[in-house]
């Protein structure tokens, strides 16, 4: 059976925080939210883009419960204000999406050194999820939903003595790399809840081929790369709309069925119906998780267990 908006239950009184709220996904992501109820906190480093996001959803959803919040995944002090305004504002937190990310970019660094898609699409993350995690400890069955890609395919695990790939950056490598760290994080947060014996729950998700603005970043930031421009043709030829590919997401974030642990995806790899996915590239998967703790506690300094 399809699923789609029409499916989200009541979101009534509940606390949302959706990262990259400001266009694609996120926006897409807030607003199914905000219709069906939910109390939206839309965190975006473009604040100017964010408010015109704001003003879209309530084009549509006139009585939508929207707050902004400023928040560059590239900086850990960033992430630290903006999840200190959240907590300030939030004593509890039913949901978090972890959706923003840079995808297939030339190499740079974040403010604090990192390698960008690593330290945006993952470290931020994982610092935002530990800072946000007691609030989310204290609503009974909250979630963490965390964005990946098929692009998880062909990541390699990371290395704890080269994570920033110094010396080996490759655009898709370093993206790779980004998103299959994504799905470990899903995964090893997943384990260290049901560990706990918390009720909260960690999934993961991908949008399949969505035609959102990433593709169209990417060839800007690129000087339009053949691949990056191959991606941009096939995304605004057979992609799905922004709506379509957040539905994914959106099921692993609302529907009662779904449980901590689980995937979704498009039905069709990268188009179709969300449905649940079967978790695969097992084997390795445990060292994988420990050194991306490791990784990532050494590098924003953060513990994140529950």
């Amino acid at each position: 059976m399809s699923w789609g908006r029409a499916d989200i239950p009541d979101q009534s009184g509940r606390t949302a925080v959706v990262t990259g709220a400001n266009g694609g996904l996120g926006l897409e992501t807030a607003r199914a939210l905000a219709a069906a109820g939910a109390d939206v906190v839309m965190a975006a480093r473009n604040q100017q883009r964010a408010v015109e996001a704001m003003e879209e959803i309530r084009s549509g959803v006139p009585d939508a419960r929207l707050t902004l919040v400023e928040l560059d995944l590239g900086s850990l002090d960033s992430v630290q204000k903006a999840a200190e305004r959240i907590l300030s504002e939030h004593e509890t937190i039913d949901l978090l999406v972890n959706n923003a990310g840079v995808m297939g970019i030339p190499e740079r660094r974040t403010v604090d050194g990192f390698e960008m898609q690593f330290g945006v699409d993952h470290l931020g993350h994982y610092a935002l999820t530990a800072r946000l995690l007691p609030a989310l400890l204290g609503a009974p069955g909250s979630r963490v939903v965390t964005v990946t890609s098929t692009a998880h395919h062909m990541g390699r695990a990371v290395d704890l003595a080269n994570p920033h790939l110094d010396g080996r950056y490759r655009p898709w490598r370093a993206y790779g790399q980004a998103k299959l760290a994504n799905f470990h994080f899903a995964l090893g947060l997943h384990q260290l809840l049901r560990q706990a014996g918390s009720s909260s729950a960690s999934l993961v998700a991908h949008p399949g081929l969505s035609n959102t603005e990433l593709q169209a970043v990417s060839v800007a930031e690129t000087d339009g790369g053949l691949s990056q421009r191959f991606f941009l043709m096939l995304a605004r030829g057979i992609g799905m709309s922004p709506a379509q590919g957040a539905l994914s997401q959106l099921r692993a974030a609302t529907d009662p069925s779904a449980k901590s642990g689980e995937f979704y995806g498009p039905l069709w790899v990268n188009n179709g119906p969300p449905v649940r996915k079967p978790v695969l590239r097992r084997l390795g998967m445990s060292s994988a998780i420990k050194k991306l703790w490791q990784v990532s506690e050494r590098e924003t300094g953060l513990e994140l267990a529950p």
